[in-house]
């Protein structure tokens, strides 16, 4: 086969995208190297805990491997403990009485040895519930100050769950509530252990760090309206009446194509244009970090979030049954990755999807207006932001020496097919 096969237009029009994969795979190979030689031979209960991370979620597993080592395990059982916490509320084959029991006191069984919950959940997530004291005892092991935090966010997050098994998301504010009990609390907690560590300065603005979680939340709930709606035996309705009550008089009628097509594409802008308005806080939260591995951790799945708000704007894919669930393609993610090290890279980034879903508006659509205010109140507070925040690179831009990177790029993948073909 010659070589011109394997390049077409879109390869070369990603050619910074493919650069950037086999970056994070090495960087992920080195990471994890290290993270392995760094824990204790003997100790399966850490080891557990890092190959179960990974298996549940292999974005933010990479995130938190990063972090500075301080931080690491409590970030890491932080994540493992909530994730256990949302197995059992979000296993619709369970009966809301039992969820009642057993959410409430989820928290108290961090101080067990021996807790373990079975029949919950699939694949990952039930190994989780089933070998859960492997986490508990990485959790004892914790600085009480890091238990205390993890305790209480579990407690309250569960009390959250709890109140939604009996009100429906039906007004913005319910939304917002609802999002906050499975979202925001995770900022806050995280707020709060950066706290901890020394890391970063106290005083934080812990709300700031709320729209943090609600707005990679509502992307969320956004991009998986079709997977929830459909999810047996039971649907989960996340997007608010008071919103899309504006469009339909059945929400489900948004999967049935046809003339429901036009106002599912409105009802889904003016979900997006809600997500948006969290944008210039979580710029400003962005700003006031220090530290590089917790500035990264954070600035990641921000930066992806906009890019996929971006993606799914007036995307019929997201009410399409034939279709897989609307992501970024893998290689911008990690592009994502590589080009979020510094406050002004990630900037550049956001802004860059920023402006990629402002030039898709629609003058005709009816959240037309409110949504370009808000794109415009959000450059302005990237604006502010970048001012206000010492550089510490250069812009993620490429300038200048632009064509030498994309060339030295485009001969690097070249080899590498040539030595996987061969």
């Amino acid at each position: 086969m010659p070589l011109s096969a394997y390049f077409d237009d879109t390869f070369f029009r990603h050619i910074n995208e493919w650069y950037s994969m086999i970056l994070i795979k090495r960087q992920m190979i080195e990471q994890t190297q290290s993270l392995n030689a760094s824990l204790a031979i003997n100790n399966e209960d850490i080891r557990f805990c890092y190959t179960t991370l990974k298996d549940v979620s292999r974005s933010f597993a990479a995130v938190i491997i990063q972090l500075h080592e301080e931080l690491r395990n409590a970030v890491c059982i932080f994540y493992l403990v909530l994730r256990g916490l949302d197995t059992v509320e979000d296993d619709m084959s369970l009966p809301i009485s039992f969820k009642k029991i057993n959410l409430p006191t989820f928290h108290t069984h961090l101080n067990s040895n021996d807790w373990s919950m079975d029949g919950v959940g699939k694949d990952s997530e039930r190994l989780l519930l089933q070998q859960f004291y492997r986490v508990s005892r990485e959790f004892m092991k914790l600085k009480r100050c890091y238990q205390s935090v993890i305790t209480d966010i579990c407690e309250r997050m569960a009390n959250g769950m709890c109140y939604f098994l009996d009100h429906e998301v039906s007004t913005k504010k319910d939304y917002d509530l609802y999002c906050h009990y499975v979202a925001g609390l995770v900022g806050i907690g995280l707020q709060r252990l950066f706290e901890q560590s020394g890391l970063e300065k106290s005083g934080s603005s812990l709300e700031l760090a709320n729209h943090m979680g609600l707005f990679l939340q509502k992307t969320n709930i956004i991009r998986d309206y079709l997977e929830d709606i459909s999810e047996l035996p039971k649907p989960r309705i996340f997007w608010p009446r008071e919103i899309w009550h504006n469009y339909t008089d059945d929400i489900h009628s948004f999967t049935k194509g046809g003339s429901n097509t036009t106002n599912a594409m409105l009802c889904l802008n003016a979900m997006i244009a809600d997500a948006l308005v969290h944008v210039p806080h979580v710029i400003e939260f962005l700003a006031s970090l220090h530290e590089p591995s917790i500035f990264l951790f954070c600035a990641i799945p921000q930066v992806m979030a906009m890019a996929t708000l971006s993606l799914l704007y007036n995307n019929r894919n997201v009410f399409e049954k034939k279709t897989s669930k609307v992501k970024i393609r893998k290689g911008l993610a990690c592009l994502i990755m590589i080009q979020c090290k510094t406050f002004p890279n990630a900037i550049t980034q956001f802004h860059k999807h920023l402006i990629e879903l402002e030039k898709n508006l629609k003058v005709e659509d009816p959240s037309y207006k409110i949504t370009q205010t808000i794109c415009v109140q959000a450059k302005i507070a990237l604006l502010q932001q970048t001012k206000k925040k010492v550089p510490q690179a250069a812009s993620g831009i490429m300038r200048g020496g632009g064509i030498i990177i994309i060339i030295g790029m485009s001969l690097l993948v070249v080899v590498l097919l040539l030595i996987l073909k061969k």
